[in-house]
């Protein structure tokens, strides 16, 4: 089974984070990917590209649900009589695994939380298995997902949490250097620190231990200044790939416009996340 769940993933939503997941694992996979924007699949190479969602379902073992949380539930919609024996990986935010399975009759759901730097293999991914998967696929979800960088398995109730941290925390990094004119190519040692003593503030205003706030905060402000000095995209771009309409991003990054600390916007972060789930 394992075999076949291999060779065919299915990536449903091609928009930044869609992307960088299909172009990271596209050399061990078979990945099919659909968008109803098509210009955004327009010239892929080494990966096929579906001319509807039902199609990109019947050709994948395993789909990834790269939409926005107001996108979901028409997507859900759209493709839970097709789903028999598939796995589902879900990477919205706020959407609980609990939600998924109700929707798609106990389809197993592994949910996920990369950040934007899988566009360079640096990213941190959270993953939770819902009820009705199996040890294996949550295995199998990461050796995915370590294609694409460090990840790092919890439950559920932390998953929140880890999207204010790994999945909004470098949009804070990058607001600091946009609203400071810091070039990421010649950041210095001390604002390096800096980033890192606030993320783990904040890591640890949210609920997690010392320990693995630390280990989040150092790993994700390491990535996040790699990908921008990298890849020469400047920060406020990168603060804007982060930041979805409604999502926990902006929700944070409201709170550090206004003044506030990047603790009061991590659990900003996290009070939207809620908010989300709460209108399942």
């Amino acid at each position: 089974m394992l075999r076949v769940l291999r060779k065919k993933i299915g990536v449903i939503g091609y928009g930044n984070m869609g992307s960088a997941i299909a172009e990271r694992i596209k050399a061990k996979y078979k990945v099919s990917v659909f968008d109803k924007d098509k210009e955004k699949t327009k010239n892929l190479k080494g990966i096929n590209v579906t001319e509807n969602i039902v199609g990109l379902v019947a050709a994948s073992r395993v789909l990834i649900l790269a939409v926005k949380p107001q996108d979901f539930d028409a997507v859900l919609n759209e493709i839970k009589e097709y789903l028999k024996g598939k796995l589902v990986i879900s990477i919205a935010a706020g959407i609980t695994t609990t939600y998924i399975e109700k929707k798609l009759e106990q389809t197993r759901v592994i949910r996920v939380m990369p950040n934007i730097c899988a566009k360079i293999g640096k990213a941190e991914t959270s993953l939770c298995k819902g009820k009705s998967a199996k040890i294996r696929d949550l295995d199998f979800v990461k050796q995915m997902f370590n294609s694409l960088g460090k990840t790092w398995i919890m439950d559920e109730g932390m998953i929140d949490a880890a999207t204010a941290i790994v999945g909004s925390g470098p949009a804070y990094i990058y607001y600091d250097m946009e609203k400071n004119n810091i070039d990421p190519r010649s950041l210095s040692e001390a604002i390096r620190n800096k980033y890192i003593e606030r993320l783990t503030e904040a890591a640890k205003r949210v609920g997690f231990d010392p320990r693995v706030a630390s280990e989040l905060a150092g790993s994700t402000t390491a990535s996040s200044i790699s990908l921008s000095a990298v890849s020469g995209i400047p920060p406020t771009e990168l603060r804007k790939q982060i930041t979805s309409q409604g999502g926990t991003t902006e929700a944070a990054l409201k709170i550090l416009i206004e003044g506030g600390s990047w603790s009061e916007a991590a659990e900003a972060a996290v009070r939207r996340a809620k908010e989300i789930a709460e209108k399942e």
